[in-house]
């Protein structure tokens, strides 16, 4: 108990919680200045400073409080003999040591980027319908992933299988630290079980990738010239109303530039879910512009020796976790180790213990440079 009291002051320190607080007041005596607001795009980024201090501190703040709680019952306990606070003190400590993992994983996350939305996408691999159903079971995992922490999802496009799932698919997941968390799912995922679809009963191996990447705003700029740019429309097959089928709402932008490393490239990104064109276009571009971002990130990362996952082929070798269904059950993520048999609870969102051990390793080599 002693030791979990403690780690409340020792998270403190780590997350330079004073430092934090000199900061806030500093940027909230910069809000005070008559001409704050002269210069609309300075002081909406101080805007986002001061709520992003402020999200530390009550965090923080609010486990202070709590550990103050336990500590009084336990003195309570000991003052009376009162054998009936154990129970409250048992639940109110495993509360505390779930609120101070939570604050230490997220003390990891300090990309540049890790605050940001996530956008997800999912193309299902080489393998016709058993492919695409793993693809459509992978998307039902992060749509619950997402909403069991409390994370805005919506679907920006949607690819149906030929007889079953999906050949592709793109969420956006909206909440701070979405991206933080979710890059960990970055690759190739790869399903062994035996197929619903093989009447012969065989088992099968199936691969899907899963690419994340962070979605900018107005804050970054990315520059995509007219030249460089094809818009394509097209009939969205998604939900959209009595339109869909009629007209064509589905946008899909595809550049073909080079990147600052003087690579080529070619970025397709494509929205299908919203009920005009103009919609789907705007929100098609926000993808392209994100993904554009995101190559230009991993060539500073590449830098570092980060690896390239998206660039691995979907297929034997380069997966990064196994979900084996039968003839046991198993999910193994092969950069961590990291093992949990309970193979539902994983598809049902539950991916906490294999993002916490990615970003704990990752946390651990970036100690190491």
């Amino acid at each position: 108990m002693d030791e979990l009291l403690e780690r409340v002051d020792t998270l403190g320190r780590y997350l330079d919680i004073a430092a934090r607080r000199a900061r806030l007041d500093a940027l909230e005596q910069k809000r005070l200045d008559p001409a704050f607001w002269s210069d609309p795009d300075a002081a909406r980024e101080t805007e986002k400073e001061i709520a992003a201090e402020k999200d530390w501190i009550d965090a923080y703040d609010r486990l202070v409080r709590r550990r103050d709680d336990l500590a009084t019952l336990v003195e309570l306990q000991e003052e009376e003999d009162d054998a009936d606070l154990g129970e409250e003190i048992e639940k109110e400590r495993a509360a505390l040591e779930r609120e101070v993992e939570a604050l230490e994983l997220r003390g990891m996350l300090s990309g540049p980027d890790d605050a940001r939305n996530a956008i997800l996408t999912i193309n299902a691999g080489a393998g016709g319908t058993e492919s695409q159903d793993w693809a459509e079971m992978l998307l039902r995992m992060y749509t619950r992933y997402a909403e069991q922490h409390g994370y805005g999802v919506a679907l920006l496009e949607h690819q149906p299988g030929e007889a079953a799932g999906i050949k592709s698919a793109s969420l956006r997941v909206e909440g701070r630290f979405a991206y933080g968390y979710l890059k960990a799912e970055s690759g190739v995922h790869r399903l062994v079980r035996i197929s619903p679809f093989d009447s012969s009963g065989r088992r099968h191996t199936s691969f899907a990738s899963v690419f994340v990447y962070p979605e900018i705003d107005d804050t970054i700029e990315v520059e995509v010239k007219p030249d460089e740019l094809e818009l394509q429309t097209f009939r969205s097959g998604g939900k959209g109303g009595q339109n869909v089928n009629k007209v064509e709402t589905g946008a899909r932008y595809i550049w073909t530039g080079r990147l600052s490393n003087g690579e080529e490239a070619r970025v397709v990104a494509e929205c299908t879910e919203e009920r005009s064109q103009l919609q789907n276009r705007e929100r098609a571009m926000q993808m392209l512009k994100s993904r554009i971002y995101a190559l230009e990130r991993e060539i500073q990362e590449a830098a570092k020796n980060a690896q390239e996952a998206t660039k691995k082929k979907i297929e034997w070798g380069s997966q990064i976790r196994s979900y084996v269904f039968q003839p046991y059950t198993m999910v193994n993520d092969h950069r961590t180790e990291v093992k949990v048999t309970d193979v539902q609870a994983v598809m049902d969102g539950d991916l906490d213990a294999f993002i916490k051990a990615y970003l704990l390793q990752e946390s651990g080599r970036a100690a190491g440079e």
